[in-house]
């Protein structure tokens, strides 16, 4: 439903979406992860054809962003992160005008209205001035326009921010029952969120797509678990004898007296740490296990990508 391919987006000298290539198949809630300035908002915009790649080819339920730019924004529903809202509108009259853009029939305006105020638990609020509402109700007025219409691909940014705790598990229920009909691309900074959401999850850094994994995998026995240690002794015969063992694939100081080794998939090598540990000598105090989460797939992601020359954060805000 979503295509990608070789995408590319500059800012006179500065790329901020560099080569980036995925796709998303009809049905899905797909997670767009990545830190600040990471390209997120950039591709997004591309895709809702908010602004022209430089490069590279986008897709959308077949037509491409580029060439058929009216026949993709008939089939987008786009919340950006910044919600534009004309403030001295009511809600029912702000959904009037999204549907008429949209060119939904006159004689379902009205009906497709009560729709979406009703999905996004807004029912009484549609003759409040917009000005007048809450960070929160102003967001899901954001959403019910995305909704208008109905289309087949939703492109979230960041649909949650402002909402209380109640108001976030709501907007969540609210977006998994959306996947029956409409493809999702979604960002968030809350990775728990994510992860509750998503079947998938595409991480971006510094405009390249450094890593996309499924929930389902990180859950999986061959996903590799996660060991972490609390051991006294000299930092660098305990990092030695860790990093020497056949099925760990990583191991680092995180703390005074802590250590966290990363497992290769399918490996389970807790005994062979004791041993190695007791026998050199090191004090071993503790050693728990935990599978990976969706945070540890974002944090081995964003710091292992080195960051191109010349892109400051300055300069890469806009992304």
């Amino acid at each position: 439903m979503i295509e990608v391919q070789n995408l590319t987006k500059s800012y006179g000298p500065i790329a901020a979406v560099q080569d980036v290539s995925f796709h998303v198949a009809q049905g899905e809630i797909v997670g767009f992860l990545g830190p600040n300035a990471a390209g997120k908002s950039t591709t997004m915009r591309v895709l809702a054809g908010y602004m022209p790649a430089t490069s590279g080819t986008a897709r959308i339920a077949g037509f491409d962003v580029a060439t058929d730019p009216l026949e993709v924004k008939r089939r987008v529903g786009y919340l950006p992160e910044n919600v534009p809202l004309y403030p001295e509108m009511t809600v029912r009259g702000f959904l009037r005008y999204a549907a008429s853009v949209k060119a939904v029939a006159r004689d379902r305006i009205g009906a497709e209205i009560d729709r979406v105020l009703e999905h996004c638990g807004l029912a009484d609020m549609g003759r409040r001035t917009i000005r007048n509402l809450s960070k929160g109700y102003r967001q899901r007025v954001g959403l019910a326009q995305a909704l208008v219409n109905s289309p087949p691909v939703l492109i979230l940014d960041e649909p949650t921010v402002g909402l209380d705790p109640r108001q976030i598990i709501e907007i969540r229920n609210m977006i998994v029952s959306l996947a029956a009909q409409h493809t999702i691309l979604l960002s968030s900074h809350i990775l728990p969120e994510v992860a509750m959401v998503c079947g998938r999850v595409l991480i971006i850094h510094q405009g390249r797509l450094v890593a996309e994994e499924s929930m389902a995998s990180l859950a999986g026995a061959g996903a590799g678990m996660i060991i972490e240690i609390e051991a006294t002794g000299d930092e660098a015969a305990i990092l030695e004898a860790l990093r020497a063992i056949a099925g760990v694939e990583d191991a680092k100081r995180e703390g005074a007296d802590r250590y966290v080794v990363h497992a290769k998939p399918g490996a389970d090598p807790r005994v062979p740490i004791g041993r190695a540990l007791v026998s050199g000598g090191i004090g071993l105090r503790s050693l728990t296990t935990r599978q990976r989460t969706l945070e540890d797939v974002f944090v081995e992601s964003i710091t292992k990508e080195p960051r191109p020359a010349g892109a400051s954060d300055a300069e890469r805000e806009s992304a």
